[in-house]
């Protein structure tokens, strides 16, 4: 073989092998220095709801312990915001962005975005569409609960526990969000498996206590014999009990009302006798997020998903639970 045509073969398996590096560095997460501190993003998708307002002030707190400057973002319930909070906090400089999807896929191109600045993403609470963003290489990992199962364990204590009701008013979360998608097919697979219930109807409440009461209210009147409302959060739950009482029934006796969330509230509502049972999910991210970024800088392993712990509330330990939740 020529000494022209060795160094072409030569130069040409240089090549492929750069870039080959080049593609399976851009197939991974962007890197996080490892510094004394650091200037972090969190978009939260908004604030009108006690759950909402716990998780921002976790994350605040955390970032105050810590001496790290944290640059917040409110997206008011507008997934266009929340891509335009991100892309100002790309254009900030900020060394790491916690993310909090409003739904699956608008947050995608933000996500994309920011591994194209070469910062690194780590969703809370809500993820995105698995098929266009990946863990490990498109973000970092997603920290939150196990939505299907929360909608499972709810549904589970309903077939154990109905007394004979059986006609089901479902109020959803919002349209295209991960808890949404998921705490209806953890709930809807179980009562698919029980013929004895019926889903008489299932309709968006957008995760809102008033919006949750329109919808109760116009759901019970289409569907008077209903006796269960099953609500995707505490919100939705809450403005479902006055559209109960605003028919005429007793919430608690003539309809069973069953959550998802587990805040304080509600977890009164259930002393109270207005409402059977209740799934927590957590909003105290903060720990736990910064101690995942720090694990990161550090070079650790991260798995695709964390999965945090959820308590389940009814009238058994409702009462002595009612200090501890948030």
């Amino acid at each position: 073989m020529s000494l022209s045509r060795r160094h072409l073969l030569v130069s040409a398996a240089v090549a492929a092998a750069a870039s080959a590096f080049a593609r399976a560095a851009f197939a991974q997460a962007p890197a996080l220095p490892k510094k004394d501190t650091y200037k972090v993003g969190f978009a939260q998708t908004e604030s009108n709801n006690p759950w909402r307002l716990a998780q921002t002030k976790s994350m605040q707190d955390e970032a105050a312990k810590r001496g790290w400057q944290m640059v917040y973002t409110d997206a008011a319930g507008s997934a266009a915001k929340q891509v335009a909070d991100v892309n100002s906090m790309i254009a900030q400089g900020v060394d790491l962005i916690f993310l909090a999807p409003r739904e699956e896929l608008p947050l995608i191109p933000a996500i994309k975005a920011a591994k194209g600045a070469n910062i690194p993403v780590i969703l809370l609470d809500r993820n995105v569409d698995q098929s266009l963003a990946k863990a490990g290489e498109d973000y970092v990992t997603f920290i939150g609960s196990d939505f299907i199962e929360e909608g499972k364990r709810v549904a589970d204590w309903l077939v154990a526990n109905a007394g004979g009701k059986s006609k089901i008013l479902q109020l959803e979360g919002t349209t295209g969000s991960s808890p949404a998608n998921d705490r209806k097919k953890g709930f809807d697979d179980v009562i698919a498996a029980n013929p004895a219930f019926t889903i008489l109807a299932s309709q968006t409440g957008d995760f809102a206590r008033d919006k949750g009461r329109q919808v109760a209210e116009t759901l019970l009147q289409a569907h008077p014999d209903a006796d269960i409302i099953y609500a995707h959060n505490d919100e939705m739950a809450i403005g479902a009990i006055s559209a109960v009482e605003a028919a005429g029934k007793v919430a608690g006796k003539d309809v069973i009302i069953l959550s998802i969330d587990g805040g304080k509230e509600i977890v009164q509502l259930i002393v109270d006798g207005k409402v059977a049972a209740v799934c927590e999910c957590s909003p105290l991210f903060g720990p736990k997020a910064f101690d995942t970024a720090v694990a990161y800088a550090n070079g650790e392993a991260i798995e695709a998903k964390l999965i945090n712990p959820d308590r389940f509330y009814d009238a058994t330990n409702a009462a002595e639970s009612l200090a501890t939740a948030y």
